[in-house]
């Protein structure tokens, strides 16, 4: 009888080595996980379509695109999906506040990552 079925994250990052290492903290902390990755809007509103979330990890500052935009996105078509937020500062872009997701998590701090999403899923 197969387990469970994996976690289906959704990495939003222009950063392809970051997208990779926010994967890898999951893994390494022995969640099992299935991610998919987007880098813009475009490729976001067809993963929400066609992979269906369950959690969504989005980087804050993103060319073009923002964080916030990629919540709403993400809100709009799976509601109650939760979002956390990641950032390389706490600056944000400038002009901006930081937007409010489920959690923020800074990414020299990603072996926190694994307990939110823990909480955030078993809520």
């Amino acid at each position: 009888m197969p387990g469970p079925a994996p976690l289906r994250v959704l990495i939003v990052d222009d950063s392809p080595d970051d997208a990779e290492l926010t994967e890898l903290a999951l893994h390494d902390a022995g969640m099992d996980v299935e991610c998919r990755r987007a880098y813009g809007e475009a490729g976001l509103a067809d993963l929400l379509r066609e992979f269906r979330p369950q959690l969504v990890l989005s980087d804050v500052n993103l060319p073009g695109f923002s964080g916030a935009q990629a919540m709403a996105m993400a809100r709009t078509a799976l509601p109650d999906v939760p979002v956390v937020f990641l950032t390389g500062s706490a600056i944000g872009v400038p002009g901006e506040e930081l937007p409010v997701g489920d959690a923020l998590v800074f990414k020299d701090e990603l072996t926190l990552l694994p307990d939110i999403v823990r909480r955030l899923m078993a809520a």
